[in-house]
């Protein structure tokens, strides 16, 4: 711990993170959803301690319940990329010839794109709520792990102790699964770490723009778009920023301990 406190830094907001998902019926005091005009845009008080929105709802709540929106859409999208991604480059990099031109055609047009561009137009192609927004994140980041992956591949295929498994008559799906991928993870897993923080970014945007979850759900980016049109009420805002920033600050900790932790020079 004490050699790596970055990561282990990170791992500990994440978990605090992860407790108020799983108790956040019981952190919340009021139902995120519930509904108070009489106390709308209330600031900061003892009854509302993140004050409460224009329909009066209180913002606490909604922060709390809103962990449970952002993050596991965030995971969700970087498994599912990542294994996606690591598959198909792992597939390119080692059988070359039309299976990786085919594949790695297909990711350059995705890549021609700015991300966040192309999210909004599948988003709103498909139609705003959390799953499209959710695909459309999942296809706009799988070719960056394929890319990566692909290059590791290709750099560790041609090493000593592959040709050798070769000479010695190992078929080459073995070679692949022994050799080449376990040797081949560790950047895949140091990405993985580092895009949470930029997907929960990616998801907030869509939302923030209003393609991706719909109101009344209480996610972080959708918050933040309530509060945009309000300066003198900027708890509106304030505290579903500052819920996305320590996250993604926490992810990036987390993914520098472990460059550092996986790096066999380090």
């Amino acid at each position: 711990m004490r050699k790596y406190p970055t990561f282990w830094i990170g791992l500990v907001v994440l978990a605090f993170f992860g407790l108020v998902i799983i108790f956040a019926d019981q952190i919340a005091p009021i139902d995120p959803l519930a509904q108070n005009i009489v106390a709308r845009l209330k600031p900061p008080t003892a009854a509302h301690i993140f004050g409460t929105d224009e329909l009066g709802r209180d913002i606490f709540s909604r922060v709390v319940h809103g962990a449970r929106i952002s993050l596991p859409a965030s995971f969700f999208v970087v498994i599912v990329s990542s294994v996606m991604g690591s598959l198909l480059g792992a597939a390119a990099g080692f059988v070359g010839g039309f299976i990786d031109e085919t594949i790695m055609r297909i990711a350059d047009v995705t890549l021609a794109f700015p991300s966040i561009v192309l999210a909004l137009a599948i988003s709103a192609f498909l139609g705003p709520s959390l799953n499209n927004a959710i695909l459309a994140a999942c296809i706009v980041l799988w070719p960056e792990y394929a890319r990566l992956m692909r290059s590791q591949v290709i750099v560790i295929r041609s090493n000593e102790y592959v040709v050798a498994a070769r000479s010695l008559g190992m078929r080459e799906p073995a070679i692949l699964m022994r050799y080449i991928l376990p040797n081949a993870l560790n950047p895949m897993i140091i990405k993985a770490a580092l895009d949470v923080g930029s997907i929960i970014l990616l998801v907030s945007a869509l939302s923030f723009l209003g393609l991706g979850v719909t109101p009344p759900a209480p996610e972080w980016g959708a918050m933040i778009a309530l509060g945009r049109t309000k300066f003198y009420q900027w708890w509106l805002a304030t505290f579903p920023g500052i819920a996305i920033l320590i996250v993604i600050m926490a992810c990036n900790l987390m993914s520098e301990g472990l460059r550092d932790w996986l790096d066999p020079n380090y």
